[in-house]
């Protein structure tokens, strides 16, 4: 490891897997024992709605070990890696950290070398950092849990823009972070329709994303919006960032052999008793830290095609006020913790 770097760093740790409460501590840095490990000096990094409940409520995917650091989108700068790797010290980078490991609420943090994508020149650390799980997810539920073709986000597969231009998305939570980029990327990738669901409030920003139109929760269902359109507006792919009861309405909603793919709930739990369609796939999926996938997203940001959502932007000494907002679920967008400058 480099002598100048510090033999020690700020950490935030949550008090325990049950509490909502964070503390700020002295560590030491962690030290790279695996060639796929790259060490980064932390710019800035995003927390997850409720990632502080997940290792109390699933303790079954988490080792027993794990530091209580939260944190899983991050940006920073290459201090340390491998000779083999491919991204060499200076280097600006982004990605989403597996929530099995620790987080990015400290100064320094390893990332594996696969979850690392270069952090576009002409983007900013916070929008950067605003991006990687959200947009990783909307990706994986469009492209490879359902059947859209990536192919066509880049002009010049007429097959690909011909399949998809058949297709119709209906999205949940389209006024959020991860529902925001399944809209960008849904339009991007010319697909006919583009049905976002979220508050009247939400509506304008959403269709400047690329819907097509907007069902406002807040005073249809989408079980009434079905009711009143009938089956001519069925979905051929359901993108559900909700879960819960709503999914009863998303089930009439979907076509007779159409998708529904959820991050949030097993759409099959809520499947209608006397439900008799027969869906290609109906699935929950959770959202892998694939460095690949985030460098396509990055030419996206880079050509303009996809915008991040922030709400807000706290400094480090903030970070419980940081959480607590997120607790509220009334962001609207990502919530970015500033860890430090990058000088």
């Amino acid at each position: 490891m480099e002598q100048s770097l510090p033999t020690t760093m700020r950490t935030v740790i949550q008090n325990s897997p049950t509490s909502s409460q964070l503390t700020l501590t002295q560590t030491p840095l962690p030290t790279p024992s695996s060639p796929d490990h790259v060490l980064i000096k932390v710019i800035a990094t995003a927390p997850c709605y409720s990632e502080l409940t997940w290792l109390a409520q699933n303790p079954q995917f988490f080792p027993p070990d794990k530091e209580l650091v939260p944190g899983q989108d991050v940006s920073g700068i290459v201090v340390c890696s491998s000779d083999q790797s491919a991204f060499r010290p200076g280097d600006h980078v982004f990605c989403r950290l597996d929530a099995t490991r620790p987080g990015g609420l400290r100064d320094y943090t390893i990332a594996l070398e696969s979850e690392l994508a270069a952090k576009p020149a002409s983007i900013d650390w916070v929008p950067a950092t605003a991006t990687p799980l959200s947009a990783l997810t909307a990706w994986q539920a469009l492209f490879e849990h359902g059947s859209l073709d990536s192919n066509a986000l880049w002009g010049g597969d007429e097959a690909a823009k011909k399949a998809n231009g058949t297709k119709r998305v209906l999205i949940t939570a389209a006024g959020g972070s991860v529902g925001g980029f399944a809209v960008q990327l849904a339009a991007a990738a010319g697909v006919s329709a583009v049905v976002g669901v979220c508050s009247g409030g939400k509506a304008e920003r959403v269709r400047s994303l690329g819907a097509t139109s907007i069902i406002d929760y807040t005073s249809t269902s989408v079980l009434q919006w079905r009711e009143k359109h009938g089956g001519a507006d069925e979905f051929d792919l359901i993108v559900d960032c909700v879960g819960g009861d709503t999914m009863v309405g998303l089930w009439a909603a979907v076509k007779d052999g159409g998708e529904f793919i959820s991050v949030s709930d097993f759409p099959d739990r809520l499947r209608p008793q006397d439900g008799k369609k027969a869906l290609t796939k109906s699935k929950f999926f959770i959202v892998q830290s694939l460095g690949v996938q985030l460098a396509e997203i990055a030419r996206l940001l880079e050509n303009k095609t996809l915008q991040p959502l922030v709400d807000s932007v706290y400094e480090f000494d903030q970070f419980q006020e940081a959480f607590d907002k997120l607790d509220t679920r009334t962001a609207g967008g990502k919530i970015v913790i500033q860890v430090n400058t990058s000088t």
